[in-house]
């Protein structure tokens, strides 16, 4: 009888929650943009906050009224000046009312706003009033925006923060990375730069530079550190080529450079003095028709090739070299005011190995021993694909 009485009760609340669905799927709730979105005044607001010594500011909020329960999508923003003239918006978003924002996150973001308006490390630390607010928008189940859904709250301000000055010293990039026209404009496939061996701060390539542009970058990622014409000082035998097209870097004739970037620190900017060369590339040693380690021998260059994804073609090899622990085939572009070994570079199983920062290419847990050259050889260079070979 117990268990008959249990087994009604469930059918019973079955068919009350299918009614319910029923009902809520004749209802049609139908989305209304709201018109108020409330930050709460945070209970620290009036309080000394020492960002140094914080982990976290926590907001509250309401949700912004459509018409009917959603999910909602949260941003804030933050700005140091009473007219919010300087807000800007921070990384970073959040699902839920409640709102943990990184006390490092707005020191940080705070001290780049007073370095903007004129102050400098040594006016640190300060006692700033610190404005807050929030922005937010419906989202479906995967996340996406639904249109004209964004609503900005009221401003609630933190009156008595103490700033430390929070910016970490700004160094040269450890990397570079360039795209254009050439690779489809893709950070994903971006062609690495190469240090010059002992010169960290001094990156090269061979690039084709057309009408359109590239841009330079430390990651593969159209992220904070895109640089383009606007940030780099432009020098070199072929300066005059290079133009601004609508920010990046393009040339008015089209074709091979040698780009050449010295990277350096003033203050807090990062300095991108770029040489465009002739895109010169030169084979040494004794495989060249003096036999001699010789920099620049007449007669040595390769040809250039006329689009961005031909062969650099060295001359003949006027000798064999075999490899191994022995003389081997060289190649390198020359930098201005540096040995050429400083930027050679080889192919190993059709793909070219730039000796950059690492040991010499003989260097068989590196690169392996030298390669071998037969006389009437030739070695072929792709720098777009980073491909080669010889024969």
């Amino acid at each position: 009888m117990k268990n008959i009485f249990k087994s009604s009760l469930i059918l019973l609340c079955g068919l009350v929650m299918l009614t319910a669905c029923n009902d809520d799927n004749d209802s049609n709730p139908t989305f209304q943009k709201p018109t108020q979105f409330v930050l709460n005044k945070p209970a620290m607001a009036d309080s000394y906050i020492d960002l140094a010594n914080s982990e976290a500011v926590t907001l509250y909020c309401s949700q912004p009224n459509y018409g009917f329960p959603c999910r909602t999508i949260y941003s804030v923003q933050i700005a140091s000046m009473d007219d919010k003239s300087d807000a800007v918006d921070l990384k970073g978003t959040y699902d839920m009312t409640k709102i943990e924002v990184s006390a490092s996150t707005i020191a940080s973001t705070m001290t780049s706003m007073y370095m903007e308006r004129g102050k400098e490390e040594a006016d640190f630390p300060m006692d700033v009033p610190v404005y807050l607010r929030l922005k937010a928008y419906a989202a479906n189940s995967a996340g996406t925006k639904i249109a004209d859904s964004e609503i900005y709250s009221n401003w609630v301000t933190l009156s008595n923060v103490h700033l430390l000055y929070s910016l970490a010293p700004v160094t040269v990039p450890e990397a570079m990375c360039v795209a254009g026209s050439f690779n489809g404009n893709s950070w994903d496939t971006a062609l690495d730069m190469v240090q010059v061996h002992d010169n960290g701060n001094i990156f090269w390539h061979l690039v084709y530079i057309d009408g359109d542009g590239i841009l330079f970058n430390h990651e593969h990622t159209a992220g904070d550190y895109v640089v383009g014409y606007d940030k780099i000082t432009v020098e070199g035998d072929l300066a005059e080529d290079i133009v601004n097209n609508d920010g990046k870097i393009a040339s008015n004739n089209p074709g091979w450079y040698l780009v050449v970037i010295t990277t350096s620190v003033t203050g807090r900017t990062i300095n991108y003095n770029t040489q465009f060369l002739p895109p010169t590339v030169w084979m040494i040693g004794p495989i060249t028709p003096l036999g001699a380690w010789s920099e620049l021998e007449e007669g040595c260059e390769f040809e250039v090739p006329d689009g961005p994804d031909g062969d650099f073609v060295s001359p003949p090899f006027a000798a064999s070299v075999p490899g191994g622990e022995g003389d081997g085939v060289r190649a390198y572009v020359k930098i201005p005011g540096f040995d050429w070994w400083r930027s050679e570079f080889m192919v190993y199983d059709g793909v070219i190995a730039y000796r950059g920062m690492g040991p010499d290419q003989n260097d068989a847990s590196s690169f392996g021993y030298r390669v071998p050259g037969k006389a009437g050889q030739r070695m072929y260079f792709n720098f777009t694909a980073e491909t080669g070979k010889i024969e």
